[in-house]
């Protein structure tokens, strides 16, 4: 009897951990869906490439952006890539989906310098700074206040999550996101809830890293690769000729 309990202790136990690898397994297959999300893709030289993807009642109330909520109506391409480019953005791609009854709109933007990129009026909530100290660099980006227009029936339930995510260039020395993790050694993000965006609660991000780019350093170790090998085979086809001379083969009979 006791060995029944045991063995049934035994299986209950590897039920529910098989069931958290599995649940941990789907959330890994299946990326958190943001209300808004800004994507940075940084270049130590303060060029970048910007994502946007957000509901457009997110776009309204965030960044007062003249749009139409009404999700029976579609998105107006045009007006979005209006309002999105300026002398220090340029809109290269602009597409639209559906999800949760609300429409989304999703951008890729090329910033000449993140330092102006406040200019832009989508991103004027924002302050940015990328200065070098010493042997490292150091990227700030300090969130204002929404602009917190009114939009009605917009089918917010309170779980949404607002989300900034950089990419850095080089191997990142310090950060200050809650989750204290760094994704594939060089991503880092924050998640705020809507509700507290809306707010206006305050939201900084610093990050720390080389002054050299990853980039960089990976062509230069390639490169070494390639000479250490290309010295390596001239040296065994200089071996090899040098043999041949020290001893001819014998004359035939």
């Amino acid at each position: 009897m006791r060995s029944r309990l045991a063995v049934r202790h035994w299986f209950g136990g590897f039920a529910c951990l098989a069931l958290v690898f599995v649940l941990a397994g789907c959330r890994a297959l299946v990326p958190q869906q943001y209300e808004y999300e800004e994507e940075l893709y940084l270049a130590l030289d303060g060029s970048a490439t910007m994502y946007v993807n957000g509901s457009v009642p997110a776009l309204v109330a965030l960044r007062g952006l003249d749009l139409d909520p009404d999700p029976l109506r579609p998105v107006d391409r045009r007006r979005v890539r209006e309002i999105y480019e300026s002398p220090v953005t340029h809109v290269t791609r602009v597409s639209t989906s559906r999800r949760a009854g609300r429409r989304f709109v999703h951008l890729r933007i090329d910033v000449r310098d993140v330092r102006r990129l406040a200019e832009a009026r989508p991103f004027a909530w924002s302050t940015y700074r990328l200065r070098r100290t010493g042997e490292e660099y150091v990227f700030t980006q300090i969130v204002g206040a929404a602009a917190r227009r009114d939009v009605r029936a917009a089918g917010w339930r309170g779980s949404e999550i607002v989300a900034f995510r950089m990419h850095l260039p080089s191997k990142i020395r310090y950060h200050d996101a809650p989750s204290k993790m760094v994704e594939r050694g060089n991503i880092v993000m924050w998640e705020q809830p809507l509700a507290d965006r809306l707010a206006g609660k305050p939201l900084a991000l610093e990050v720390r890293m080389d002054s050299e780019s990853i980039l960089y350093r990976t062509l230069w170790l390639f490169g070494v690769m390639i000479l250490v090998v290309v010295t390596l085979f001239a040296g065994l086809l200089w071996w090899i000729v040098r043999k041949g001379r020290t001893h001819p083969p014998a004359a035939a009979a």
